[in-house]
């Protein structure tokens, strides 16, 4: 794995809407930023709690 992560945007991020998130995979661990301010940091899960995450989302109406 690179010492530099990979950041993509999500699939859902439209051209200029402007509500976007990036993750990149970090070793064991998956981080989440925001795509439009990356500078200020990003939150880390560990990628059994990203996956409940995502499970959560997908839930919601």
């Amino acid at each position: 794995m690179n010492a530099t992560p990979q950041w993509r945007k999500s699939s859902y991020s439209g051209g200029d809407e402007g509500n976007c998130v990036e993750i990149a995979g970090l070793h064991d661990h998956i981080g989440i930023r925001d795509s439009k301010n990356p500078a200020s940091g990003h939150l880390t899960l560990t990628r059994q709690r990203f996956t409940s995450l995502l499970a959560h989302l997908a839930s919601q109406p």
